[in-house]
C-alpha cells in the first residue's frame, strides 16, 4: 500500500471524521472505501462510432473562420 496527500476543504474534513466515527473506522478506511467505490463505477465515454470521423480535429474552427456567401432569397 503506498502513501499520498490529499487537499480538502475543512468542511468535509469534518463531514468525513464524522461518518469515520460512527462508523467505527479509520479515517484512512473510509477513504479507500470511497475511492474504490468511485474507482468501480467509472465508466469511459464511449468514442465515435466512426459515424462522421473525418479524422481531422479542427474542423469546429475552420467552419466558424468561413463565411459562406448568402443565398439569393428568390
Amino acid at each position: 500500500m503506498e502513501r499520498t496527500t490529499i487537499s480538502i476543504s475543512g468542511e468535509l474534513l469534518q463531514r468525513l471524521r464524522m461518518i469515520a466515527a460512527e462508523r467505527r473506522t479509520s479515517m484512512a478506511s473510509l477513504v479507500r472505501e470511497a475511492l474504490e467505490e468511485k474507482a468501480r463505477s467509472y465508466r469511459p465515454r464511449p468514442r465515435s462510432w466512426g459515424i462522421g470521423a473525418s479524422g481531422y480535429t479542427d474542423t469546429a474552427t475552420k467552419a466558424g473562420d468561413m463565411r459562406p456567401e448568402p443565398r439569393s432569397w428568390r
